[in-house]
């Protein structure tokens, strides 16, 4: 961005499919840095005029930048291949109370029941499942969140999941952050199948897997980047 700026360039589209950091963005606890709120302040003082972005981890991350943010969403991918894979008697479940938001609107979307995952984080990368708040048992399950870091809330929901007698569960996340021991945890875990985007590569391994399924969002932001060039409404693609 620095050096766009310092060879006049005319305008500055910053495009981050996944913005880092963006779980850091409260205090939770004294003496902690909002890292969230300091990469908005440097990708604005670097020089970018405008930043477009894919599912944060909280929307509200939008206010941090004085600078426009589109903000797009996987959804239209993820259900795309939801509804050509086809799942009968299907309910989506939310691993957490923060994603209720984003399972209720694909539940809608999808004409399907909804359910919530009542948890406990004990610490980072720690949790701990305590109940279930809707029906599962017998039915097809489809666990949504945002992101697989560790993979141990997934993991763990679909284990809660598979005690109450859900039929099948599989997953489906934005960016597959996928540290540490994820993949270990998402191959030995009850799921049938992890569908992730292409927001972040996959190495080598990673790609081997064979429950993991990679969608591209490379239309999609393609698309809102020809927009933007062409000063065109992107609203249509807030989907």
């Amino acid at each position: 961005i620095d050096a766009l700026k310092r060879s006049s360039a005319y305008r500055i589209t910053a495009v981050i499919p996944y913005f880092g950091y963006a779980r850091q963005d409260r205090k939770e606890q004294p003496r902690v840095p909002i890292s969230a709120k300091l990469m908005a302040d440097l990708i604005t003082t670097a020089g970018a005029d405008r930043v477009l972005t894919m599912d944060l981890h909280a929307g509200q991350i939008q206010g941090f930048f004085n600078i426009p943010v589109d903000h797009l969403y996987a959804t239209p991918v993820l259900l795309d291949y939801i509804n050509k894979r086809g799942a009968a008697d299907l309910v989506v479940v939310s691993p957490d109370a923060g994603g209720v938001e984003r399972a209720r609107a694909f539940a809608k979307r999808l004409q399907a029941q909804l359910a919530i995952i009542d948890k406990r984080r004990e610490g980072p990368n720690n949790t701990q499942v305590m109940n279930i708040i809707g029906d599962v048992d017998g039915r097809n399950v489809l666990l949504l969140d945002d992101m697989i870091d560790t993979a141990g809330t997934i993991v763990q929901g679909a284990q809660a999941c598979a005690e109450k007698g859900a039929r099948m569960v599989w997953a489906g996340c934005t960016h597959p952050v996928l540290s540490g021991p994820a993949l270990e945890r998402l191959q030995e875990s009850c799921l049938t199948e992890v569908v992730v985007t292409n927001t972040i590569p996959l190495n080598g391994k990673e790609q081997r897997c064979p429950k993991l399924r990679v969608l591209s969002v490379a239309p999609l932001l393609g698309e809102a980047i020809t927009r933007i060039h062409s000063e065109e409404s992107v609203s249509s693609l807030f989907a």
